[in-house]
């Protein structure tokens, strides 16, 4: 039972959530819109534009709360020491750049 619950919870923060976003992310798109167009049809563009950003920011943060994942995205960590085939080559020993430069040291490529 406290499972079903906490996903009735889990429903009524997502629902919360959506119209919230839907609502102010359509006025900021309907001002934007004012300050911005002059013709209709960029002004409700401008409100279907911010209409989507708050929908998709919405489900964005509702499929973290069904996830159960609270944590924002954080940047992973680096070591300094990584190993040696790990670091990045010194010199252009790929093949793209060798042809590239014997097509320029050739000038085949320029005319």
């Amino acid at each position: 039972m406290a499972e079903k619950t906490d996903v009735n919870a889990k429903w009524d923060a997502c629902l919360d959530l959506s119209v919230r976003r839907f609502v102010y992310s359509s006025l900021a798109g309907a001002f934007g819109g004012l300050l911005l167009f002059r013709t209709p049809v960029t002004r409700w563009a401008s409100i279907a534009f911010g209409a989507g950003v708050g929908i998709g920011s919405a489900c964005t943060d509702c499929s973290r709360i069904f996830d159960g994942s609270t944590a924002k995205l954080v940047p992973p960590k680096t070591t300094s020491s990584a190993p040696e085939e790990l670091q990045p080559p010194h010199t252009l020993s790929t093949p793209v750049s060798q042809i590239m430069s014997h097509l320029f040291m050739t000038k085949k490529l320029c005319h």
